[in-house]
């Protein structure tokens, strides 16, 4: 009888192994592609795939990430420069690096606001800032503070506002302080503005003053999901664009 119960056990737990679902592709990601990249996901494991695990943080994180060895298959940035430190390092798959997608910075102010914004002049803001901080991204480091960065200085700004700046880790944790009201204004993306439903458009910038964002994308040289390449191709087809520019993102030509 023990043998009989132990043949049994054996077998249920080959048929447990062999039952286990697939798993889809992890991929790390930019925090500013959460919303769109999540209903991408959706999407794809609507078609009947293994659903994808998706991390997001910001893009020099996720660098450090992927330098350290994390187990992922997928990496999307909001940078060509971080793509470009991993791809230096042999840490890319040959051929898979693509630029799908860009955005836009705009300026945006809390809802409700306690203090309404009187003006839509992106200057007129900055200027009027008084002691009162200025929520972004670390212009150091991250990249939408560094194209935050840029734009200021383009528009003659910077040595004005430097000193006011507010950093964060990543651009959803610049839009967080605004969110909650500890911060008056906060520089972010337009795909940020369209997901949040607390803040509000304060002020566009000018075109001439937005520098071009690029979202890279590749699959890492270390992975074996079965099902990467194929997620990838799903983020480059006209139905993944279609669900990023609905959420405020730009299609870029095919790279």
């Amino acid at each position: 009888m023990p043998r009989l119960i132990l043949t049994v056990l054996l077998a249920l737990s080959l048929a447990a192994c062999t039952s286990e679902q697939p798993r889809g592709p992890v991929v790390l990601a930019a925090a500013s592609l959460q919303d769109a990249l999540t209903a991408a996901a959706d999407a794809w494991a609507a078609q009947g795939h293994a659903r994808p695990t998706l991390s997001f943080a910001g893009s020099p994180v996720l660098a450090r990430q992927v330098e350290s060895g994390a187990p992922a298959d997928i990496v999307f940035l909001a940078d060509e420069r971080w793509m470009d430190d991993l791809d230096a390092k042999g840490l890319l798959a040959q051929g898979t690096r693509r630029a799908l997608f860009g955005n836009r910075l705009v300026l945006v102010a809390p809802v409700p606001d306690n203090q309404p914004v009187s003006t839509q002049d992106f200057a007129s803001l900055v200027h009027n800032l008084g002691d009162q901080r200025l929520a972004m991204a670390d212009p150091d480091t991250v990249p939408a503070g560094r194209y935050g960065k840029a734009a200021l200085v383009s528009l003659g700004l910077w040595d004005a506002v430097k000193a006011k700046i507010a950093p964060t880790e990543n651009v959803r944790a610049a839009l967080a302080l605004v969110e909650r009201g500890e911060a008056p204004l906060g520089l972010v993306y337009d795909s940020d503005l369209f997901a949040s439903s607390r803040v509000r458009l304060a002020a566009a910038l000018p075109a001439s003053a937005q520098p071009p964002i690029q979202y890279p994308v590749a699959i890492l040289a270390g992975s074996k999901n079965h099902d990467t390449h194929a997620f990838l191709d799903f983020l480059s087809s006209s139905q993944a664009a279609q669900i990023f520019q609905h959420f405020r993102f730009t299609r870029l030509a095919q790279q």
